[in-house]
């Protein structure tokens, strides 16, 4: 099928929807002149103040502001004072719903995501396999925090037919220490470059 990039209505759906929608989808971004890219295979979504693990289970912050913007943002925080993770904002505007990004399977831009990643690029199933490395791997940083997902920087992107439901596992969140009750931790199933 033809490639094309997802319009913002996508978005705008309920966050447990658009986030196994987003399994089989691609990561594009465009950095010092080249395309990367890398097939979305682990998500993990969190939902506002329904759930305790989420940034914006308190409410509206200077930190989590972007999560409360309608859907079709990209939300970059800085954890653990030294990795970047990144996010896809969902749902409507002031909701504060989102999607961690967890693991892709690299597909364009490998050479250039090894460099950042100080690996080899045989090493692929190393490059992408977490949140912190796709946002090494893509130079995802706080600049991006707030990026239209509809813009021409980073964008989201079909490429494939859709999954099917027998394709799609779901289990815990990772690394959580509230809301662990939710099986809100997406992946395809049988995928070698889940996050580890």
């Amino acid at each position: 099928m033809r490639p094309h990039r997802l319009p913002r209505s996508f978005y705008l759906q309920p966050t447990l929807q658009v986030a196994r929608q987003l399994l089989g989808l691609y990561f594009v971004g465009l950095s010092r002149g080249k395309q990367l890219a890398g097939r979305i295979v682990e998500v993990e979504a969190y939902l506002g103040d329904l759930d305790p693990a989420s940034h914006a289970f308190r409410g509206r912050t200077n930190r989590n502001e972007v999560m409360f913007r309608k859907g079709g943002h990209l939300y970059v925080y800085f954890t653990y004072g030294m990795h970047f993770c990144s996010n896809v904002v969902t749902g409507k505007e002031g909701v504060g719903h989102a999607v961690l990004l967890r693991a892709l399977e690299p597909a364009e831009g490998i050479p250039l995501m090894a460099r950042r990643r100080k690996r080899s690029a045989a090493l692929v199933g190393e490059l992408c396999s977490g949140p912190a490395k796709i946002c090494q791997a893509f130079a995802l940083t706080r600049k991006h925090n707030g990026t239209d997902l509809c813009g021409s920087v980073f964008w989201i992107e079909q490429r494939d037919p859709p999954l099917k439901r027998g394709q799609i596992g779901a289990s815990p969140r990772v690394g959580i220490s509230r809301g662990k009750n939710f099986a809100w931790r997406f992946v395809i199933l049988g995928n070698p470059y889940l996050s580890r």
